[in-house]
């Protein structure tokens, strides 16, 4: 049995096209359909009905795709460990969202290349959409981001949790009293950007905590975040991890606020059949992203300075305040829940 003909048949299976079949496959439509008449009669048995759009699993082409796929994916790992002497050699594109990049990345960057000095590596920094979009066209082979991607095609490796805390300029005057949504809502709202998982979550939290809409200012650019917020232009639900400098120079500062934010979780993803790599270099994320995390737990008053002194909150008109809460994080300085230790399962 070919393992390169149960590979065609497992794509035309994901793609439902001879064409697109072939440009991924790097072969001709001619090729991908004698591969699939050769398995048809290798079986006996017909496993696409074929029209003009598109080719769909007959009943017994659907039996086989699971059983193609395992082989294939052996097939995959058999290659690795018998001939891994280019392994550290050629090109691996990685996606990656600003949080990380102004974290633990450059550490990252640091072991990659110490473990593979060959290795020629891609990155495209974008929102969390985008990228897992770019994964499952197969324009890039590693993702690190926020959401974990569901389909037996992918592997989700959790990384850990950033606390989020509601930060501000000192500018603003916030600082020494304990505040609450409706308060905050007195301010822009600088958000990551629309449809991510933090811009969701300002959403519920407000709706749900004031009358009238907050004025929530979404931005795709973390550092554009950033250097807003330090000009005094609104306040921001922020991982104090990736503003350490800003705290650090007091150009930032933590507020106290009765509303928690909940944590922003961090997970490499990629494909089962993706590059060699993959798998290794997501473990090396895992790796920087915990030693990180152990240099922040041994600076906790940059990791989130809580005001010291607090005092009533502001009187405000007839405005309803009754935010919902949300789960509690950690960012007092003491080390936040980690995340559930799994093992690289395929979602």
């Amino acid at each position: 049995m070919n393992i390169r003909f149960l590979e065609t048949f497992v794509w035309l299976a994901k793609l439902q096209n001879f064409r697109l079949t072939a440009e991924k496959l790097h072969t001709t439509q001619a090729a991908v359909s004698s591969r699939i008449a050769s398995l048809e009669e290798s079986f006996d048995v017909r496993l696409f009905d074929r029209n003009s759009r598109c080719a769909t699993l007959t009943p017994a082409g659907r039996k086989m795709l699971a059983y193609a796929e395992r082989i294939v994916r052996l097939g995959e790992e058999m290659r690795r460990e018998v001939d891994d002497t280019d392994a550290d050699a050629g090109l691996i594109r990685i996606g990656v969202i600003e949080s990380i990049v102004h974290s633990w990345f450059p550490a990252l960057m640091a072991l990659v290349r110490e473990r593979y000095p060959r290795l020629e590596i891609e990155v495209t920094s974008d929102t969390t959409i985008h990228l897992a979009n770019l994964l499952r066209t197969g324009d890039i082979e590693l993702i690190l981001q926020t959401d974990a991607l569901a389909g037996p095609d992918f592997t989700n490796l959790p990384l850990c949790e950033f606390p989020v805390r509601w930060v501000a300029s000192p500018k603003l005057g916030l600082s020494g009293r304990t505040l609450d949504l409706a308060n905050l809502a007195d301010f822009p709202i600088v958000s990551f950007s629309r449809h991510s998982g933090p811009h969701a979550t300002l959403e519920q939290l407000f709706a749900l905590a004031v009358e009238r809409p907050a004025r929530i200012n979404c931005i795709t650019s973390v550092a554009a975040m950033i250097r807003l917020v330090a000009d005094g232009f609104g306040v921001a639900a922020l991982p104090p991890a990736i503003i350490q400098r800003e705290l650090r120079e007091a150009t930032l500062e933590v507020l106290d606020v009765s509303a928690e934010f909940p944590p922003l979780p961090l997970v490499a993803t990629f494909r089962a059949q993706s590059h060699p790599l993959a798998a290794r270099i997501a473990d090396l994320a895992r790796q920087a992203a915990s030693e990180f995390e152990t240099v922040l737990q041994a600076e906790p008053a940059v990791v989130a300075k809580t005001p010291a002194k607090r005092g009533p909150a502001p009187k405000r008109g007839a405005r309803k305040t009754g935010a919902a809460r949300t789960p509690s994080i950690e960012a007092n300085g003491r080390k936040p829940s980690r995340p559930r230790k799994l093992s690289a399962s395929k979602s």
